[in-house]
């Protein structure tokens, strides 16, 4: 099924890479809804992301994270874009879930863009202790697991806004 039909868009990527920015300018060109996944699995869960991982680890994390993205990828829902978190990617059933309901679009950036980016963030677990090597060490653990993604595009160099026209200017043309 192609994505034009499906009409549901999943921005992927590395944390920083400006995935939920670009869902929100990319929804509201669209006129479509968008949802954060994270954010959905912090109502869901009923606490912060980072007393998911405290209290309950990791895997329970991204079992909601699984149960959110399915929930919202099968649903008659049509005119979505969904900003998902960076390791929504780590499963197999996650990524051919996302191949099978949306048009997939991977979010890159530069290592010191990222690290500019989520420096002043306390709410990534992930992210604890010295940044640079957690960043470094989680790029290369992750290097390639966002491939099957169709289309991808650096943000390093381009504003939100400029992100969503690719998207939308790449839609328009596989359309």
């Amino acid at each position: 099924m192609s994505h034009s039909v499906m009409k549901k868009i999943v921005l992927i990527g590395f944390m920083g890479t400006g995935k939920s920015t670009v869902a929100t300018i990319l929804a509201n060109r669209l006129g479509w809804n968008t949802i954060d996944v994270d954010y959905e699995i912090v109502q869901v869960s009923g606490m912060p992301i980072s007393q998911i991982f405290e209290e309950q680890g990791e895997a329970v994390f991204r079992q909601y994270e699984s149960d959110v993205l399915h929930q919202l990828l099968t649903s008659d829902e049509r005119s979505l874009v969904v900003a998902t978190g960076g390791g929504a990617v780590l499963q197999q059933k996650n990524r051919q879930l996302m191949l099978e309901h949306s048009f997939v679009v991977w979010l890159q950036a530069s290592q010191e863009i990222i690290i500019e980016r989520v420096k002043h963030d306390t709410s990534r677990p992930l992210l604890a202790g010295d940044l640079e090597e957690r960043v470094a060490h989680l790029l290369e653990e992750r290097k390639d697991v966002y491939r099957f993604a169709p289309f991808s595009i650096d943000t390093t160099d381009l504003t939100a806004t400029e992100v969503a026209d690719a998207i939308i200017n790449e839609i328009n043309i596989s359309q």
